[in-house]
């Protein structure tokens, strides 16, 4: 296995943490910057991605209970992806995230009263992803409480994970959220989309997991994309649900209810 691009910044007053989650990761704990360009670095906030050097922009942590996830949890009433995944009100589907990435879109949803599960195939991103929804678990705020305990995280790769499923469980509605390589228009890339393509890459089977979202999908498969960016794989979609930057292709299989 290659060795993760990152490392864990040394924190005293969390060794054992830090040495728990290194040993996980497969990386090292380092006590300052080194060479590495981005460490992982706990703090009274919580778990978060750090990049190193002079001038660098903030931590990217998961935090639930704040930002604009929280806006979105109470002010997000016309979401796109909640018109995308749809559903019966009286008996809303079950949900799988198959690129949950920081958990932001499956939040909105599960705010909403959807059950779901999140695939993450990064060791990093699942970490901190993890260390969000537990500190979002132990929150003095119950609704909050509920909502990420509607929120089931899957470490690993979904196309295995989609392959293993059997036909009693397989999900109603299935998220794509492929990452593509970042604009060359653009001088000054988010420090998420930096952090993601230094830790990730960009999603070179995503075609591959369109193609087995079908195939295992019960009712559909949703898929999100920058709005003039190509269908996924080819492959146009059924309909399409639309924002001023983003749309949602969807992929009906079958009507709910059915």
């Amino acid at each position: 296995m290659q060795p993760l691009p990152i490392a864990v910044k040394f924190d005293p007053e969390r060794e054992l943490q830090c040495q728990r989650l290194a040993a996980e990761l497969g990386c090292e704990v380092v006590t300052a910057d080194s060479d590495y360009p981005f460490l992982l670095v706990y703090s009274q906030e919580g778990l978060a991605i750090q990049q190193s050097g002079r001038g660098a922009p903030g931590p990217v942590l998961v935090d639930f209970s704040a930002g604009t996830a929280n806006h979105r949890r109470k002010h997000g009433g016309g979401e796109l992806i909640v018109k995308a995944v749809a559903g019966s009100k009286q008996q809303l589907p079950s949900v799988l995230d198959t690129t949950a990435g920081l958990g932001r879109d499956s939040f909105v949803l599960a705010s909403r009263g959807y059950q779901l599960t999140l695939c993450e195939r990064s060791p990093v991103i699942a970490a901190i992803l993890e260390d969000g929804l537990e500190r979002a678990r132990l929150a003095a705020d119950c609704e909050l409480n509920e909502i990420v305990e509607r929120m089931t995280l899957s470490r690993g790769n979904a196309i295995d994970y989609l392959r293993q499923l059997d036909e009693v469980n397989l999900p109603d509605v299935i998220v794509i959220d492929p990452m593509f390589p970042a604009s060359k228009k653009s001088a000054l890339v988010k420090k998420e989309m930096r952090a993601f393509h230094h830790l990730v890459g960009a999603d070179s089977d995503s075609d591959q997991l369109l193609q087995q979202a079908l195939a295992k999908a019960r009712h559909r498969v949703v898929v999100k994309r920058p709005k003039k960016a190509e269908h996924l794989g080819g492959l146009k979609p059924n309909f399409a649900v639309e924002g001023k930057a983003i749309r949602f292709d969807i992929y009906s299989l079958r009507a709910f209810g059915k």
